[in-house]
Parts: structure tokens; C-alpha cells; sequence
């Protein structure tokens, strides 16, 4: 089978689609034969040593997927063969199969379309995790969301509009602020031309209660410190390169609370409020009440203009890529 193999860490642009052997069958997994998976950042720093987490080599990078089971390992009950699924491994994705736990296979409405649903679990799970689990929201309160029309971005604008939030999309254009809009956002602050904490205090009177924020690096502090009093800052990744550093002092002055947000390491902890979370962003989905938003697609040995236009935040939602 075909598969972004990594022997080495080095630039993404470096690697190479090779063939390889197809993974055997093992007790309580599933075989996938993938037709989509999605792009993500942490795919990204993955390839190149920078992620926090470095799998032995040789792997196959790619986190997320989607596709349709092909073979049934001894010992799984709650799955068949010929069932379209959503699974996050965290590697194994950029290849033609994968065999996963059958445990962290979704099954995937017939309405969604497998571009979608390789870019669906990551994004959605972890702004509805930050969300429903860790913000403590209360309808009618101000989110402000950093880099909005991103994948992560853009999922928590729409799932925070649907939650009942008023929503402040921050994005670096006009035309990511437009596709903010298109999603529920109801106030956009372009953080290339506007003084961040000055409109959100504008807009707000007295500041965000919640602010949703991947990004890090130069824009943390003044979101931070556009927080109203007991506002909660959710830290969900450093997409902007940076780790920010911040003074204690203002968290004392207001009395704010920042959260981490591990999703990764949230789940077998919690499986099963993973998969009612899942669950309940799928009846979501059948229902019409969130579009996931696919800006590209490309074949599986042009992984590398797909992680170029994320890495150069080119990217509106999501990119995947798609197999056979």
C-alpha cells in the first residue's frame, strides 16, 4: 500500500510516499480502507520532531481518517464490515489502510461525505470537549475566539453560537473574518489592523468572559488581558509558533482562570464521555446544525501543498487528503 512513511524527523517537504507493507489484523481492531484523512497541525510538527509526541520510527504519519471497514478483528462485536467510520489513531492516517482499535471508530452518518468526516473528529471534539467539559458557559456570555477560521477556530465559533455565546471572531483577513460570519460569529477583529484588547473592550464594555485560543505566541497577552472579570482563558494549542509567557498577576487582578485543554489525553481517561460527546456532535451533524467546512482536498502524494497552505494559515477550516 502507498503511505507517508517516516524513517527520520526532517521538513515536512522532505518526506516521501512509499509503498509499504499493509499492517496485519489484530484482536479487538478493525482494517480501514481509507478514502479521506485530515490535515492538522500537530501532523506537522509530528513529521519534524517538534510535537511532544515522537513515535518510534519507522511510522506512518497522519492522525485522523476516514473510510470503510474492510476486515473485523477476533473479539469485536459493535462493528461490520462495510461500515463507514471516523477514527483517530493519532498516526497511521496518510496511507491507503490502517488498522485501529475498534474502539475509536465513529461510525459516520450516510449524509456525510468522507472529506468531511476525516476532518470532522479532531476539530469538532475538541472545541466541544473545551466547551461543554472545561469552560463552565453560561448562555448569553461573550466568547472571544483566536485564529477563528481555522480548524479548531472555526468549530468553536460555530459550536459556540449554537451553545447560546455571543461570539468575537479574531482572524488575520477580511475574507477569514467573512467565513467567521458565514458561521455564527456575530463581531470580527482583524488582529493585523485592529488593537485586539481595545475592540474587544469596544464591543464588550467590560471584556470577554471566555476566550478560546490556539494560536499563543504574540497575541496571548492582550487576549488575556481583554478577559472581563472571572473570565476563563482556554489554551488549546500554539499554532502561532511561540509558547506565551505571561505574568500571574493578572489572573490575580480579575480573578481568571486559564484551562488546559488536552483532548488527547482527556480520552482514555474518559472514553465514555468521549464517545457520548461524539455522539452527540453526530446527531448534530444528521440534524443540520453544524457544517463542517472542507477549503481543500488533495491526493495523498501532494501531502506537501496541503501542509503548506496550513502551515501558511491559508487554510479556512479544513484540508484533507484523499486516497484510491
Amino acid at each position: 500500500m502507498k503511505a507517508l512513511q517516516i524513517t527520520e524527523f526532517a521538513p515536512f517537504a522532505d518526506h516521501k510516499v512509499v509503498e509499504v507493507d499493509a499492517p496485519k489484523i489484530r484482536n479487538g481492531h478493525v482494517r480501514l480502507s481509507i478514502k479521506a484523512a485530515g490535515v492538522n497541525f500537530p501532523d506537522i510538527l509530528m513529521v519534524q520532531g517538534q510535537y511532544q509526541v515522537k513515535p518510534p520510527f519507522p511510522f506512518i504519519a497522519g492522525a485522523e481518517c476516514a473510510g470503510v471497514i474492510t476486515e473485523i478483528g477476533e473479539g469485536v462485536k459493535h462493528l461490520k464490515v462495510g461500515q463507514r467510520v471516523a477514527a483517530l489513531p493519532g498516526v497511521g492516517c496518510f496511507a491507503e489502510e490502517a488498522v485501529v482499535p475498534a474502539e475509536i471508530c465513529v461510525p459516520i452518518s450516510d449524509k456525510m461525505s468522507f472529506e468531511e468526516a476525516a476532518g470532522f473528529v479532531m476539530v469538532y471534539a475538541t472545541s466541544y470537549h473545551a466547551l461543554k467539559d472545561r469552560s463552565d458557559i453560561k448562555p448569553g456570555e461573550t466568547m472571544l475566539v483566536l485564529g477563528a477560521a481555522g480548524g479548531v477556530g472555526l468549530t468553536a465559533v460555530e459550536l459556540g453560537k449554537k451553545m447560546g455565546l455571543n461570539v468575537i471572531a479574531a482572524a488575520s483577513t477580511q475574507e477569514k473574518l467573512d467565513v467567521c460570519k458565514e458561521y455564527g460569529a456575530d463581531h470580527g477583529i482583524n488582529y493585523t489592523t485592529e488593537d485586539l484588547k481595545a475592540r474587544v473592550r469596544e464591543i464588550t464594555g467590560k471584556g470577554a468572559d471566555i476566550c478560546y485560543d490556539p494560536v499563543g505566541d504574540k497575541f496571548a497577552e492582550p487576549a488575556l488581558r481583554s478577559l472581563a472579570w472571572g473570565g476563563r482563558y482556554l489554551v488549546i494549542g500554539f499554532a502561532g509558533g511561540d509558547i506565551p509567557k505571561v505574568a500571574f498577576n493578572w489572573m490575580l487582578l480579575k480573578e481568571l482562570d486559564v484551562r488546559g485543554i488536552h483532548w488527547g489525553a482527556w480520552i482514555p481517561k474518559n472514553p465514555k464521555g468521549h464517545m457520548e460527546n461524539m455522539m452527540e456532535l453526530m446527531a448534530m451533524y444528521e440534524k443540520g446544525g453544524i457544517r463542517p467546512r472542507v477549503s481543500g482536498a488533495h491526493r495523498l502524494e501532494n501531502f506537501a501543498d496541503a501542509m503548506t497552505a496550513l502551515s501558511e494559515r491559508r487554510v479556512m477550516g479544513k484540508v484533507v487528503l484523499t486516497m484510491n
